[in-house]
C-alpha cells in the first residue's frame, strides 16, 4: 500500500465515522425509539455542536468524493513522490482540524482549515498532470 493510499484510508475511516458522536447526541435528547423514528418538524433539536459536526460531516463527504479519486488516480498512473504524500498527509490533518474548530464553532479557523485541505487536493491534481 502506498502512504497515499494509507491517508485515504485513514481518511475513509475518519468520515465513515463522523456521525457516531451526533447520532448518540439524538438519542439523548430523543430517546432511542425517537431517534430512530422518520424525521419530523416537531423534533427536538440536536445540541449546537452537534448539529455543527452533522454539518461537518455533510462537509467531509462532499470532499472525499474529490480527495478519494485523486489519490485513486497517482495509485493508478503508479505516480507517488514526498509531495503527493505530504498533501494526502497534510488533507487528512486538515479534515480532523476541520471538524474539531466546526464542531466547537470556530468559523475562520474553520474556514482556514477547509482552504489547507483544498490546496492539497489542487496539489495531487498537479501532480496527476506531473506539474509538481
Amino acid at each position: 500500500m502506498t502512504p497515499e493510499l494509507l491517508w485515504l484510508t485513514l481518511t475513509v475511516i475518519l468520515t465513515g465515522l463522523l456521525w457516531v458522536p451526533y447520532i448518540l447526541n439524538r438519542v439523548t435528547v430523543r430517546g432511542l425509539f425517537g431517534s430512530m423514528a422518520n424525521p419530523s418538524r416537531n423534533d427536538k433539536p440536536h445540541a449546537e455542536w452537534a448539529t455543527r459536526l452533522m454539518f461537518a460531516h455533510d462537509n467531509a463527504v462532499e470532499n472525499l468524493v474529490v480527495f478519494a479519486p485523486l489519490v485513486l488516480i497517482l495509485a493508478q498512473i503508479e505516480y507517488s513522490d514526498k509531495w503527493t504524500v505530504y498533501a494526502c498527509a497534510v488533507y487528512f490533518w486538515a479534515r480532523v482540524a476541520h471538524l474539531l474548530v466546526y464542531t466547537l464553532g470556530l468559523p475562520v479557523f474553520r474556514t482556514l482549515a477547509f482552504t489547507v485541505g483544498f490546496a492539497a487536493q489542487v496539489v495531487l491534481a498537479l501532480a496527476i498532470f506531473k506539474i509538481v
